[in-house]
This record gives C-alpha cells, sequence and structure tokens, in this order.
C-alpha cells in the first residue's frame, strides 16, 4: 500500500502554497474561489483525506487543545485580538473533530501547573501558547516533558526564527509597521512619528523596525531626528495621547503618527484631535468604529496554521534530529486598513 498523499503533494499538485490548501480545508472563505476549485481538484484526483491530518492528535486520549484564557486587559481593547484568535481556533478545530479547553492561569508558572495537572489527567493532548517572551519558561517545560505545543507568537530568544523544538505561528509585525508607515509617507509628509512600547518587548521591538525601515527608506531624515519621532509608553490610551503631545514639542510639526496598538491610536487621535492622519495595528472594533486606519492580523490564517503544525507531520512535537523536514514555523503576512478618518464609515483594503 502506498503512501498516503499529504499537504505538500495537494500543493504541489494545485501550484499553491501549503498555507493554501491549509485554508482551503480550514477556513475556505480566505481563498478565491478559481483557487480553491483548483485545490478541491488535487485533493479529489489524490485521494487525499481532508481530515486524515488530525490523526496524531486524535489517536491519544481526549483529541482537545487546552488554552489559556488571558485575563481582560485594562482598555479592553487589545485584549479583543486574543478573543477572536480563540473564536477562529475553535471554529476551525471543531471542523476538525477536535475540542478547545478554555483554562485561567494567574502568571507562567501557575499556567505550567495547569499543564501538568491536564496532562497527568489526560484532559488534553496539546496546548497553544499566546503572549510569549524571551526566556518563556512555559515553552521549555513543555520541551522538557514532550508535551505537542504551538505558539501564537515567535520565541523571542536566540534563533527564534529557526528553533527546530519550538513550532510557532506569528504574523509579521515589522512588515505590516513598514507598510503602514510607507503609506501615511506616500501621503506627502516625511515627519511621521512613531508611538510604540518600551524596548524589551520582541513584539514591539519588530513592530518599531518596521516604522525605523519605512522612515529610512522614505523620510529623508536623520537619526537624530527620527529619535525625535520616536516615542515609547505603556500600552493604555491616555500613554497614546501623552505621547503624541510629547512628539510634537520635542519634533515639532507631525505629518502623522503610526502606533504599535489601536489603543494608542484612540488615545493619539483624542490629542490630535484629526488633525493628522493617525494608524493603529491589530485593526479592533474600536479602529472600525471610530474610522481610523490600522493593521489586521489575519487571525483566521494564523488559527489555519497553528492547527497545521498541530495535526500534521510534526503532530505539534519536534524532537532533535527529527528528519522530518516539514516547515515547522508560518509567518502570515498582516494587511493594512485604511480608512480616511475618525469622520468616514467605511474603509478600503490595501
Amino acid at each position: 500500500m502506498g503512501a498516503q498523499p499529504t499537504v505538500t503533494d495537494v500543493a504541489g499538485v494545485a501550484g499553491v502554497s501549503r498555507q493554501t490548501v491549509s485554508n482551503v480545508l480550514n477556513a475556505p472563505e480566505l481563498v478565491r474561489p478559481e483557487t480553491r476549485e483548483r485545490v478541491q481538484a488535487a485533493i479529489h484526483s489524490l485521494g487525499y483525506r481532508p481530515h486524515a491530518s488530525a490523526r496524531r492528535l486524535r489517536t491519544q486520549k481526549s483529541s482537545t487543545i487546552g488554552i489559556r484564557l488571558d485575563p481582560i486587559t485594562q482598555d479592553g481593547i487589545s485584549g479583543s485580538i486574543l478573543d477572536r484568535f480563540l473564536h477562529a481556533l475553535t471554529e476551525q478545530a471543531d471542523r476538525q473533530g477536535l475540542r478547545v479547553l478554555l483554562f485561567t492561569a494567574t502568571g507562567p508558572e501557575d499556567e505550567i501547573e495547569q499543564f501538568r495537572r491536564l496532562s497527568d489527567a489526560a484532559d488534553v493532548d496539546a496546548f497553544v501558547l499566546t503572549s510569549t517572551f524571551h526566556g518563556d519558561p512555559r515553552t521549555e517545560w513543555l520541551i522538557e516533558n514532550g508535551r505537542s505545543f504551538v505558539t501564537f507568537g515567535r520565541p523571542w530568544g536566540i534563533d527564534d526564527m529557526t528553533d527546530p523544538e519550538h513550532l510557532w505561528v506569528d504574523v509579521d509585525g515589522r512588515a505590516g509597521v513598514r507598510e503602514a508607515t510607507a503609506h501615511l509617507l506616500s501621503r506627502g509628509g516625511p515627519r511621521i512619528g512613531f508611538i510604540g512600547w518600551p524596548s524589551g518587548s520582541g513584539t514591539g521591538d519588530d513592530r518599531r523596525a518596521g516604522w525605523l525601515e519605512a522612515m529610512r527608506a522614505g523620510s529623508g531624515l536623520t537619526e537624530e531626528e527620527l529619535r525625535l519621532l520616536d516615542a515609547a509608553v505603556e500600552d493604555v490610551v491616555p500613554n497614546g495621547a501623552d505621547a503624541v503631545r510629547r512628539l510634537e514639542q520635542r519634533a515639532g510639526r507631525l505629518d502623522g503618527v503610526v502606533c504599535v496598538s489601536d489603543s494608542l491610536a484612540l488615545g493619539a487621535l483624542t490629542a490630535t484631535a484629526g488633525r493628522i492622519p493617525v494608524v493603529g495595528y491589530d485593526d479592533t472594533p474600536v479602529a472600525e468604529a471610530l474610522g481610523f486606519s490600522s493593521v489586521a492580523q489575519q487571525l483566521d490564517e494564523v488559527a489555519a496554521g497553528v492547527l497545521e503544525l498541530l495535526t500534521g507531520a510534526h503532530g505539534g512535537r519536534v524532537q532533535r534530529g527529527d528528519p522530518v523536514t516539514d516547515p515547522r514555523h508560518r509567518l502570515v503576512t498582516p494587511r493594512l486598513v485604511v480608512r480616511d478618518g475618525p469622520s468616514l464609515i467605511g474603509d478600503r483594503t490595501l
């Protein structure tokens, strides 16, 4: 009996990427009809079974994925991103006959205790982690104890892009902020400020790097001028307003502002009263309701990538020297949603 066809085989016959095949199986609304039909034809011709990739998780005891339910954030804006991710993950897992179990934890060490308890009781076969950070003890424990897991977010450590034992899916924040900054530069003004988080946040530093790349390439400003246009604050709405005022005091005129989150963008908007364009990040319901531009994270694609890594060739677990050559990481390209300003309802997408 020959080997069963794989997602890679389907992708090769259809002339598309593995991610596109995964999207057809788990989130078909993301794929253009003509592409979807081509992939479905390849699936039929090869005899590929769409749910066969979940076999590794199904053959364990519970067919259940555990994920921590994060606490509500202070302003309740940025936290909506994880809510939307959970919804997408649960919906797509259900299509594959898998369940999602939510649990709470007070911090990383408490979350590790939850890992131990749920694993010992055979309640969960694999875990999905969010809010990763440099030196994250949760991933170390899961690797040491041979547990299956995937993180939404890079490990943000040494070799974070290629760590062979850490399967992850992330959004390319650098690319998203670079596109947002280039968009504001194209509107005619070179003095585009950036409001980010304090240095040390892997995600925040990555997004700041996108702003710097676009400014160095297209603003014509000196490094000193760029430094004066860069502010770092904690992620709450009032800090966005304070940061914009500080930028205007020390740098003079601003032609626009790019923010690391929609929370800070909302604060910046209250301080500028629509005088200059502001772009946020996450494309939360607040950005849509108020009509300001923002970078959307494509959470359906993130969820599809997480499930593919959990249920595919790796089964959510990689050992040193593993001969399986399937990609172990997914980097999803975000989408800039451009709106004309707080007075406009509706949007257009670049």
